[in-house]
C-alpha cells in the first residue's frame, strides 16, 4: 500500500543559481526579439517555446526525482527452529512440573515450545513459523535433510541459511537446541553473515553440560580375519562417567553360541583401554558381540554393546628368510617358521664352504627370486647378516625387496650380525626402510660377556609383538625374565616415525636408551628391525613357548593387511582395517594379469555396496605400475557390513570381500549439551540467549523488535529517457517554427 508521493531535486545552491539568471536572461531577450519583429504572433510563439525548453533544460539541470513510499505488503516472520536430532532423547532436563530429582528428555523440553500457542503472542505483528532442524524451506530438500537427522547428523549452519535466503521480510530466528553439531559450516560464520543483514538469532539451550552417569563401549577394534588356532586379540575403550572405579565382566558372545569373559576394571571419570584373547578352533565366518552389564548407576543402557563380524581361515602364509652364516638366531628361526602350520618358509643360504646354495631339505631354494611374480608370493623377508659382497645380494634385488613392502604390503624383518653386512645394504634403496640409524664406525656391533636384556617402552607393553603372557602384569614378568643377548648391533637412535618396542636396559648414549626392538611403516608394508641375536635363548628352561609365539606374532602381523581379501590374480587390502563411519577408507589393489605377471595397464574398480543397498563405484588409479598396484578411495556414510567387488577391464578377474565399518549414530545419546555455541550464535548475530525457563523474556525481546520500515521507491526524471525525447522533439518542433516564420 503506498503511503505518500513527492517530487524531489537535487539542487545546489550554484545550480539554482544558474537556473534563476538562464530564465531572466532568457526573458529579457525574448521580449526584446518580439518587440524588434513589431509584435508578431509568430515570433511571440517562438520566444515562448525558447523560453519553455530553457525551462526545461533548467528543471532537469536540478535532478528532479519522483519519490514514492511504500508499506510492506507481508508481516514479517520469525522462524522457530527445534532441534529433533538423536541427541536429544538424552535425559537430563529438569524442569518445574518434574518430580524432586528427575529428568526428562531434551526433546520432551523442546515440546513446549514446539506449540503454536506459546508464540499467541507475536501473531498479530509476526508469521511464526515453527520447523525441525531436519527440514527445510527448500521443498526438495526436506527428505536430505531428514535422512541427515536419522544418520545422526546435525547441522545448525544450514537451517539457518534457509531462513533467510528464502524469506525476504525475515525479522529473527530463534533456535532452540542442546548446541551439539557435527556437520555442515561453523554456525558462528553463519550468524556473522545474518548480522550484516539485521537479523538476530535468539538461541535457547537444552540440557546438562555435565555428562550422564554411564560407561560406554567406544569401540570394539576386531580385525578383519583370523587364523585357526591362533590367539586373536580384541583390544577395547570404555569411557565412564561414574565417579567411582568399578569392575565389570566383559562378554564376548560368536554367532556359534561360544562365549569368553573377562574382568575388567574400569577407571572413574575417563577411558580405559583392555583386550581379550580368544583362540578360533573352527574355520567359518562370525558374528562376535561384545557386551559390558549395566551398571545401577548408568543412566543410558543403550551403548554397552557392540557387534562385529570376523572370519576366520586356515592361513598359509608365504616367509623368505635369507642369511649368510647358518648362526644359531637363523637356525633356531628356521625351525619356528618351518614347524608352524600356518607357514611356508623358504630359506635362502650364503654359505661361505657351500659350493652350491641351496640344497639340506625343502625348505631351502637356489636363488632369489628374479621376476616380479616369484617375489609378490612372500608376505614376510627376512634379511640376516647379508649384503652386497660376497656374491650374496645384488642392489637390483634389494630394489625388488623395497618396492615388494612399498607396493605389496609385505613385511621385511631386518636382523644384523656381527659381520656387519648390514651397512652395505644401507648403500641400496633399502636404506629408506631402515628404522634406526647405525654407528658406521662400530660395523660388527657390540658384544658383552655379562648378558644384556631388554626392557619395553611404553609402546611395547601395549603391542601384539611383545605379548608374550595374556595379562599386561604377566607379560611384563615375562620379559624381565627373559635369558640375555651377549651381542647387539651398533643402534644410534630410532628415526622419526619409528616405533620403539623395546630398548637395552642398561645401555644409552646422548640420544638416550639404544633402541633394540623398533618398527615402523612404509609405503603399504611394514618393517621391523631386531637389534640382537639372542632370540633363540629364550627358549631356555620353557622350549617353545615364548620363542615360537613372539616369531608367529611377528609373521602375521606384518602379512595382516595383504591377506585381507586375496584371489588368484587380485588381491585387496585396505587401511585403517577398522574403519569408523565418515573416515577415509585408503583401498590398494594388487592385480596381475591373465600371465602372471603384474598389470601394467588396465582399467581398475571397485563397487561398493553399503548395508542400506546404496551403491558406489570406486575407481582405482595406478600407482607403482611395474607392481600392478591401484589405490583408491572410499568414505563410509553408515555403519555395517559393506560389500566389495573389485574388478578390471583388461581381464576377466573378479574378487568378492567384505569390510565392516564401526561405529553408531555420529551424535549419540549422552554428551553433554553445548550453550557455549547457542551463546556465540547469539552475540554475533546481536540476538540473545534465553534459558529454556524464561519464555516470557523471549516473546518480550521479539515484540520490541522495530518493524521493517517503508519501501522508498525513486524514479530519476532527469535521466531517463522520455525527458531527453521531450527536449529534442521541442528542439526540432523550434527549427520547424523559425523556419515557417521565415527566420532561417
Amino acid at each position: 500500500m503506498m503511503e505518500n508521493q513527492s517530487i524531489d531535486f537535487s539542487a545546489s545552491i550554484g545550480s539554482l543559481a544558474l537556473s534563476f539568471v538562464a530564465m531572466v536572461a532568457a526573458t529579457i531577450l525574448g521580449v526584446m526579439s518580439w518587440r524588434r519583429s513589431g509584435l508578431s504572433k509568430a515570433v511571440a510563439r517562438l520566444e515562448l517555446l525558447r523560453l519553455l525548453i530553457i525551462g526545461l533544460v533548467v528543471l532537469l539541470l536540478n535532478q528532479p526525482e519522483w519519490t514514492a513510499e511504500y508499506d510492506p505488503e507481508v508481516k514479517p516472520s520469525v522462524v522457530v527452529i527445534y532441534d529433533d536430532s538423536p541427541s536429544m532423547q538424552t535425559v537430563d532436563v529438569l524442569t518445574a512440573s518434574a518430580g524432586d530429582g528427575q529428568a526428562v528428555s531434551r526433546e520432551l523440553a523442546v515440546s513446549e515450545f514446539v506449540d503454536q500457542a506459546t508464540w499467541g503472542r507475536l501473531i498479530d505483528r509476526f508469521n511464526v513459523l515453527i520447523e525441525p532442524l531436519g527440514s527445510s524451506p527448500k521443498g526438495g530438500d526436506s527428505d536430505d535433510g531428514d535422512a541427515l537427522v536419522e544418520a545422526g547428523f546435525t547441522n545448525l549452519s544450514q537451517p539457518l541459511v534457509d531462513a533467510t535466503e528464502e524469506r525476504d521480510s525475515l525479522a529473527a530466528v530463534v533456535m532452540i537446541s542442546d548446541g551439539d553439531w557435527n556437520e555442515g559450516e561453523p554456525p558462528v560464520e553463519i550468524a556473522s553473515r545474518m548480522r550484516t543483514r539485521d537479523v538476530p538469532v535468539f538461541t535457547v539451550a537444552i540440557g546438562s553440560v555435565t555428562k550422564l552417569p554411564d560407561v560406554e563401549l567406544v569401540s570394539a577394534d576386531v580385525p578383519t580375519f583370523g587364523a585357526v588356532g591362533k590367539p586373536i586379540r580384541i583390544p577395547l575403550s570404555i569411557d565412564s562417567s561414574l565417579p567411582r572405579e568399578i569392575v565389570v565382566n566383559a562378554q564376548v558372545s560368536f554367532s556359534n553360541g561360544e562365549t569368553i569373559s573377562k574382568d575388567i576394571r574400569i577407571a572413574p571419570m575417563g577411558r580405559t583401554f583392555d583386550s581379550i584373547l580368544w583362540t578360533p578352533e573352527e574355520i567359518g565366518d562370525y558374528e562376535l558381540t561384545v557386551k559390558l552389564p549395566v551398571n545401577s548407576a548408568e543412566k543410558i543402557d543403550t551403548n554397552n554393546e557392540l557387534v562385529a563380524p570376523i572370519a576366520i581361515r586356515q592361513e598359509q602364509l608365504k616367509v623368505l628368510v635369507v642369511e649368510s652364516l647358518p648362526r644359531w638366531e637363523y637356525r633356531y628361526l628356521r625351525n619356528a617358521l618351518s614347524r608352524d602350520p600356518g607357514v611356508e618358509v623358504s630359506c635362502l643360504l650364503f654359505h661361505p664352504r657351500l659350493e652350491k646354495v641351496g640344497g639340506g631339505s625343502q625348505d631351502y631354494i637356489k636363488v632369489f627370486p628374479e621376476a616380479l611374480e616369484d617375489l609378490s608370493e612372500y608376505d614376510v623377508v627376512f634379511l640376516g647378516d647379508v649384503g652386497l659382497d660376497d656374491g650374496q645380494l645384488t642392489a637390483e634385488q634389494c630394489d625388488l625387496v623395497k618396492g615388494l613392502v612399498e607396493f605389496q604390503a609385505s613385511g621385511l624383518v631386518l636382523m644384523p650380525g656381527f659381520q656387519g653386512r648390514q651397512f652395505s645394504l644401507l648403500e641400496t634403496g633399502l636404506n629408506e626402510l631402515y628404522p634406526v640409524v647405525l654407528d658406521a664406525d662400530q660395523p660388527g656391533g657390540w658384544g658383552a660377556r655379562v648378558p644384556g636384556h631388554f626392557e619395553l617402552t611404553q609402546r611395547g607393553r601395549n603391542s601384539l609383538l611383545t605379548k608374550l603372557a595374556d595379562t599386561a602384569e604377566e607379560n611384563e614378568v615375562v620379559w624381565e625374565g627373559l635369558p640375555g643377548f651377549q651381542w647387539y648391533a651398533p643402534v644410534v637412535r630410532s628415526k622419526a616415525g619409528s616405533e620403539v618396542l623395546a630398548v637395552h636396559q642398561d645401555m644409552s648414549n646422548q640420544s638416550g636408551r639404544l633402541p633394540l626392538l623398533v618398527t615402523r611403516p612404509y609405503g603399504a608394508g611394514k618393517v621391523l628391525f631386531m637389534g640382537t641375536d639372542g632370540a633363540w635363548r629364550w627358549r631356555k628352561g620353557v622350549e617353545d613357548k615364548y620363542h615360537y609365539r613372539f616369531w608367529g606374532q611377528v609373521v602375521r602381523w606384518m602379512a595382516y593387511q595383504r591377506n585381507m581379501a586375496k584371489g588368484e590374480t587380485m588381491r585387496l587390502f585396505y587401511t585403517p582395517d577398522q574403519p569408523r563411519i565418515r573416515q577415509t577408507i585408503n583401498f590398494n589393489a594388487h592385480v596381475m594379469d591373465d600371465s602372471g605377471e603384474p598389470l601394467q595397464d588396465g582399467l581398475v574398480s571397485a563397487l561398493i555396496t553399503s548395508p542400506s543397498g546404496v551403491s558406489d563405484n570406486v575407481q582405482m588409479r595406478s600407482e607403482g605400475e611395474r607392481w600392478g598396484v591401484f589405490q583408491g578411495r572410499y568414505s563410509a556414510n553408515e555403519p555395517g557390513q559393506h560389500r566389495v567387488i573389485l574388478s578390471c577391464s583388461g581381464t576377466s578377474s573378479e574378487l568378492q570381500s567384505t569390510f565392516f565399518v564401526q561405529g553408531d549414530l555420529s551424535e549419540p545419546v549422552g554428551r553433554p549439551a553445548r550453550p557455549e555455541v547457542l551463546e556465540e550464535i547469539s552475540r554475533v548475530s546481536r540476538g540473545e540467549f534465553v534459558a529454556p525457563n524464561e519464555v516470557n523474556s523471549l516473546l518480550e525481546a521479539i515484540s520490541e523488535l522495530p518493524m521493517p520500515s517503508s519501501v522508498e521507491r525513486r524514479f530519476q526524471i532527469w535521466a531517463h529517457p522520455l525527458a531527453a525525447g521531450i527536449l529534442v522533439f521541442l528542439l526540432g518542433l523550434f527549427w520547424i517554427l523559425r523556419k515557417a516564420a521565415g527566420l532561417i
